[in-house]
């Protein structure tokens, strides 16, 4: 779990809600159907128009990211490559096909197998890297989705403001009906211009934060992988890979 994602949320949202009571206002006067359902079903409509099919199920796949996020630790990746490439002087490339029956990530799996077919470095680094620049554009482009998601809210708000306003003209001899179009105008700005900021632009950045840390990630296996099939040093092969971590690293198990 992703407390500050967590905290994050509570304390924006909740900032916003303190800012109204303080002011001597009503929660509830934030609550708003009309405007809910112009502003949020808005934004998703221009989202959805703006992508294609397999960038929204990515995107949704990955929102779960935001509370449970993937992480991978560095230390262990770098010592599993360090293995391999112990496991390559002693058994040799053929060694390898034990280990692809012991790993489940499709990027491990390509290069063990690029390993254990006897393919020299250039065209292990060749396919590696056309499937680490295909991953991380897929990434970022279904973490770009929530970030198009922020940039259409506020626009959508302003026309659900405009909305209740022409409500509130059309309304102006039914003095009952006032309150509820103005409500609807102003509401509806809020909501987007606060869903933008608060929700989905954050999303969008932690998203693509996540992102590049896996491609770091397969960045790491791939110079491994490069390494063992060019038959470098193993030990050399570690100091390389340790120039990848972090002062954050330097405590970790």
């Amino acid at each position: 779990m992703d407390f500050l994602s967590v905290t994050g949320i509570l304390l924006g949202v909740g900032a916003v809600l303190l800012g109204v009571v303080l002011d001597g206002g009503d929660i509830s006067s934030l609550l708003n159907v009309p405007a809910l359902v112009v502003v949020f079903g808005g934004t998703l409509g221009a989202t959805l128009l703006q992508y294609p099919p397999v960038i929204v199920g990515r995107s949704i796949k990955m929102l779960a990211w935001v509370l449970v996020p993937k992480k991978t630790n560095l230390i262990a990746l770098i010592d599993k490559v360090d293995y391999w490439s112990h496991l390559a002087r002693k058994d040799g490339l053929l060694g390898f096909e034990n280990q692809l029956l012991e790993e489940d990530d499709g990027f491990v799996k390509k290069g063990l197998q690029l390993l254990a077919d006897g393919n020299n470095a250039n065209v292990i680094r060749e396919i590696l890297e056309l499937d680490m620049y295909a991953k991380e554009n897929m990434d970022l482009q279904a973490a770009g989705l929530y970030e198009a998601m922020g940039g259409y809210a506020p626009t959508i708000g302003i026309l659900g403001a405009v909305m209740g306003l022409i409500h509130v003209m059309q309304n102006l001899t039914n003095p009952e009906l006032l309150g509820q179009g103005i409500a609807t105008a102003f509401v509806a700005t809020i909501y987007g211009v606060g869903a933008a900021n608060l929700i989905f632009l954050p999303i969008a950045n932690k998203l693509k934060a996540y992102a590049q840390e896996l491609s770091q990630v397969r960045e790491i296996l791939a110079e491994g992988f490069i390494a063992i099939a060019g038959g470098e040093n193993p030990r050399n092969i570690k100091l390389k890979l340790s120039g990848y971590l972090h002062d954050g690293y330097k405590d970790k198990d």
